[in-house]
């Protein structure tokens, strides 16, 4: 290829990938993610600047993993923070606008008559024929259009000169075309327009309300007003009452302070953040506890089928972990669970587990430990391949055991190595939304809250509930918990850091 057309294409290719990108950009904007739209572009100026740079050559091969790290992590976390500031709730989806659009296209029935409609087929399009229901005026049929999306379209009728050939829509597919005949308008012979009330009825229908020049709403039936009010997110009557749908607003930091000041928040949350301390760490300690005396044992060389033993052990690991969960869930089950009737027939036992809030969580650190030993196994397995059989040597000559090898040489020495697979560890336990999801849903629940709150909760798991269950799906709120329960996991996984020293080491 000539150096000149090369020099040429590598600009215009820049340029055509940077309009592209803008493109898709002012559409994301238009929709109304303005922080989506923001990410997007500081991605492709950076994305054009590093490429068409000579000084930032060396970076090229760095930015796609920076990229897609700004695109699918740093903005679900900006959106999330996002939304913590707002009221955003399943009463306030839509935005301002898009809120007044739909009050502006609601419409009532106004005086006139009420025509009773079917569709025709004609040559690839339709025609919509409207048949006065009282029989005082001629029958009329639209030009043809085309059924498309919904959209507003104004159609002219004129009365009907011939029968119309054509066959008409069954019933099912105008159901299926529903939403456009709403958004069809005819305009009548005498100046009159009639719109779709019914699925096969077209009537004089006029605007609902009317947009004023300071953004309050009039009624067109009863002239009542309706204004804006900014504090809830609602159009409200005179005598303050909300009109759905609600709109989203800025609260400023009132979920964050709503947390830590609101008794019925507070109290639950404080109970639901010590357990998943306590179920993080002891989860952590179980797994690690038993993964590695397992890899000590599987690592004696005069061990026969070690190699079955390490299949059989990696099981739990392999096997999907929704699946393993489902099954010790029907294990546990108080009546029917293979477990208590065990219980029952040896020791005349049969747990509540699902019902004992104590028995709840010792069961959920049961699987939770079958789920999680395997890995740290492993993991351990080959943290002690790697120690020196010089050490076991010479402590063998000094005359010591197999308790004394492992609390002296084994542990002190796949420890350090393992510290910040154990915190990672715990900072994924903090969060494990599957396991408490599937195994318990949060229950038993706490009986002096006002708020629902289970007693197997775990932070994670109190905010879903809190965001889309059993409060009125409070996104905004559940936005500011899991705000922070994120900066809660941040601080204490640099704490672990910092307390056991990585950076150090790892600077040395």
């Amino acid at each position: 290829m000539p150096k000149a057309l090369k020099r040429f294409l590598q600009p215009a290719l820049m340029i055509l990938l940077g309009l592209v990108g803008l493109y898709f950009i002012t559409i994301i904007y238009a929709t109304g993610e303005s922080l989506l739209a923001g990410v997007m572009l500081v991605t492709l100026a950076a994305f054009i600047w590093i490429y068409s740079s000579p000084r930032t050559y060396a970076y090229r091969y760095l930015f796609p993993g920076i990229g897609a790290a700004l695109i699918f992590v740093v903005f679900p976390m900006l959106y999330t923070v996002r939304i913590g500031f707002t009221n955003y709730s399943s009463k306030n989806l839509l935005t301002y606008k898009r809120a007044t659009n739909y009050l502006l296209e609601e419409t009532y029935r106004a005086e006139g008559p009420t025509y009773t409609s079917t569709l025709h087929a004609e040559g690839g399009k339709w025609r919509l024929r409207l048949e006065d229901a009282e029989g005082g005026s001629a029958t009329l049929v639209t030009e043809p259009f085309v059924v498309g999306p919904p959209k507003a379209w104004t159609l002219k009728a004129e009365p009907l000169a011939a029968p119309l050939a054509g066959e008409e829509m069954p019933l099912r597919n105008l159901i299926e075309h529903q939403d456009f005949m709403k958004g069809l308008t005819v305009l009548l012979p005498s100046g009159g327009q009639v719109r779709m009330t019914g699925l096969r009825e077209f009537a004089s229908a006029r605007a609902l309300y009317t947009l004023n020049k300071d953004g309050s709403l009039t009624n067109n039936q009863d002239q009542s007003r309706l204004n804006p009010d900014f504090k809830t997110g609602f159009y409200v009557t005179a005598s303050g009452d909300p009109v759905d749908p609600g709109f989203q607003v800025d609260i400023g930091w009132k979920h964050y302070v709503e947390i830590f000041t609101d008794a019925a928040l507070r109290e639950p949350f404080l109970r639901i953040f010590v357990w998943t301390l306590v179920f993080s760490a002891l989860t952590v300690v179980f797994c690690t506890a038993l993964g590695m005396v397992l890899a000590v044992l599987l690592n004696w060389e005069n061990l026969r089928f070690r190699s079955v033993y390490r299949l059989l052990l990696f099981l739990p690991y392999a096997i999907p972990g929704f699946i393993s969960i489902l099954v010790f869930k029907g294990l546990f089950n108080n009546n029917t669970g293979e477990i208590n009737l065990v219980l029952g027939a040896l020791f005349g036992l049969k747990p509540t587990w699902f019902s004992d809030p104590f028995l709840a969580k010792t069961m959920i650190l049961i699987v939770n430990t079958w789920l999680g030993f395997p890995y740290m196994m492993v993991v351990c397995m080959g943290l002690i391949k790697a120690i020196p059989n010089d050490l076991y040597e010479a402590s063998a000559v000094a005359g010591a055991g197999p308790l004394t090898n492992f609390f002296s040489i084994t542990m002190p020495l796949i420890l350090k190595p393992l510290t910040p697979l154990l915190i990672s560890s715990f900072a994924f336990n903090f969060n494990n939304f599957v396991l408490i999801s599937l195994l318990t849903g949060g229950l038993p629940d706490f009986l002096n809250t006002s708020v629902p709150a289970g007693t197997t909760d775990i932070l994670v798991s109190y905010t879903y509930r809190m965001a889309f269950q059993d409060s009125g799906q409070k996104f905004g709120l559940g936005a500011a918990i899991s705000t922070v329960v994120f900066l809660m996991v941040a601080a204490i996984s640099i704490i672990q850091i910092r307390s056991t020293k990585i950076a150090e080491d790892t600077k040395r």
